[in-house]
């Protein structure tokens, strides 16, 4: 064997049921066969990056005129996703975190070991080791306290689709031929090899959700690994079914040859907004101030180019059968603040009814008390149907240009909102560092995507010499290394604890401080911090 696990001070919770030698010799086998392709495919992102930034556009692609402009459609959907009006999304470990997430109510639960995991290796192992425990109706938990929580047997449990990290990053615990494992194979072939028979017996699987893929070759990857997969394990064709998160600024242009790609195993496209925003500032960071967008809080899904988006996403996905599926609001309630619950209500609210109205056939929660909420407004579109694919939006015609009109977004960049992204910025890291990959932030849901539009937002105001609206300062390498020492401070006395601070925030400043003011852009920051988790 050439997989070996690095030594870990950290207890692995389930380790000896999910680290079996059959599952880490199916793990090998994958990666061997696929991750080749994959590391030509992160090669291939960086020219094409590098070509649209050049030019400052992107387009549809001519080669693929006839896969957008022919009659066909994706393979029929199981019965236990043919309801998905409300999803909650959330990380698989801990348990307590689980369980709630399937006594929610919800119809899904996307079970992530993406964004919102800090990718510790206990965390994944335990995130493994509960999906295991789900597909089999056995997940248990009792806290400190000596609270347990059980599942409910009085609601149909949400039915699971799980998100493997993404194809860029590594799992470095497990070396297979002196090179890390390529962290998307290591999810997907943990879980597969667990859970797949299980899952089909029930009817419930497996489904997973597939993140920022930026080319439909990047699609047909995984399918060549969905149908490896089947036919090891004597699944029939089409067993597997993937919905895909359009939430980088290529895959906008890819969406039917994406599910093209994916067409027996396609169940859908979900609306990635906060990824999607990255992805674009990402892109052409460096293609002028026409690609400069306000603060991170004036960038709605009213604006221009977003609308654009998700309308061209609910044609595409129904036009070809698919699912479409809405994102998610980062308002939060607080049940300690009934004010700020409120607020937030109202803004979910809005946010689920414009989905809803615009045909998205269900949408997002990160929190079980938006669950009924988003259900009620699904349901009033709905009715007693379980989606609206019928519902063709003919009436849609989305340009590249549309896509890309940046230029027309409503909003300024000012100096609180350098600040605040500053402060999100650091504050999401240093709770990343410490374990957790999704974390309440001032009432805001924030995960690695909304740190990422942080960060890239400060880099690409520095790098266009951006003046505030506000104060009139043009955004300087002197002024962010000024405002960093200040938001630094100010989150060393608002979390009052030296060990945490020194442990946690601290090495989380010095990495936005080096990703904001460095000449070269890093094109995840979770690349850099997994080196020191």
């Amino acid at each position: 064997m050439t997989i070996t696990t690095a030594p870990e001070t950290e207890e692995l919770t389930g380790a000896e049921t999910i680290l079996t030698e059959e599952a880490l010799q199916f793990v090998e086998e994958l990666h061997r066969r696929f991750a080749p392709t994959r590391n030509q495919l992160l090669e291939d992102r960086k020219t094409a990056q590098q070509r649209a930034a050049e030019t400052g556009t992107l387009g549809f692609d001519p080669a693929t005129r006839q896969v957008r402009e022919s009659d066909w459609t994706v393979g029929e959907h199981p019965a236990s996703l043919a309801d998905r009006r409300v999803e909650i999304t959330g990380p698989a470990a801990p348990a307590k975190m689980a369980i709630n997430a399937l006594n929610s109510g919800a119809k899904v639960w996307l079970a992530c070991l993406e964004d919102a995991l800090s990718p510790s290796w206990a965390n994944l192992i335990e995130a493994q080791y509960n999906l295991y425990r789900a597909a089999r109706r056995t997940l248990e938990f009792t806290s400190p306290e000596g609270k347990q929580y059980t599942l409910r047997e009085d609601v149909d449990l949400p039915t699971v689709i799980m998100r493997p990290r993404g194809w860029h990053l590594p799992e470095k615990h497990l070396q297979i031929d002196g090179e890390p494992a390529v962290g998307a194979l290591v999810d997907f072939g943990l879980h597969f090899f667990h859970n797949a028979s299980v899952l089909h017996a029930a009817g419930e699987g497996p489904f997973y959700y597939l993140p920022k893929l930026e080319h439909y070759r990047e699609a047909r990857l995984w399918n060549e690994i969905f149908s490896f997969t089947e036919d090891q394990f004597g699944l029939p064709a089409g067993t597997v079914k993937a919905t895909v998160l359009i939430e980088t600024i290529p895959a906008a242009f890819y969406m039917d040859e994406i599910l093209y790609e994916l067409r027996e195993h396609a169940s859908g496209l979900n609306a990635g907004r906060w990824d999607y925003l990255f992805s674009l500032i990402k892109y052409f960071r460096t293609s002028g101030e026409k690609f400069v967008l306000p603060d991170r809080a004036a960038v709605g899904m009213t604006q221009p180019f977003m609308r654009a988006y998700t309308e061209l996403l609910v044609a595409t996905c129904h036009k070809r059968g698919a699912f479409a599926m809405g994102g998610m609001a980062a308002f939060i309630p607080n049940r300690r603040e009934p004010e700020v619950t409120a607020r937030a209500m109202e803004k979910v609210r809005e946010d689920k009814a414009r989905e809803a109205s615009d045909g998205f056939d269900g949408s997002w929660v990160a929190h079980p008390d938006l669950v009924d909420l988003c259900a009620e407004e699904f349901t009033k579109v709905l009715g007693e149907s379980p989606n609206q694919i019928s519902r063709q939006r003919q009436d849609v015609n989305v340009t590249a240009e549309d896509l890309l009109n940046t230029g027309a977004a409503e909003g300024d960049v000012t100096a609180n909102g350098v600040r605040t992204n500053l402060y999100v910025a650091i504050y999401y890291t240093a709770v990343w560092l410490s374990g957790n990959g999704a974390v309440a932030i001032h009432n805001l849901m924030e995960d690695a995507a909304t740190a990422e539009i942080s960060r890239s937002q400060v880099w690409q105001w520095i790098h266009n010499g951006t003046v505030t609206a506000d104060t009139g300062q043009k955004v300087t390498t002197e002024l962010v290394e000024k405002l960093l020492d200040e938001e630094t401070a100010r989150l060393q006395e608002e979390i009052n604890d030296a060990e945490t601070f020194s442990r946690y925030f601290e090495p989380a400043a010095q990495i936005v401080r080096q990703l904001v003011l460095s000449e070269q852009y890093e094109d995840y920051l979770t690349l850099p911090a997994y080196q020191r988790l």
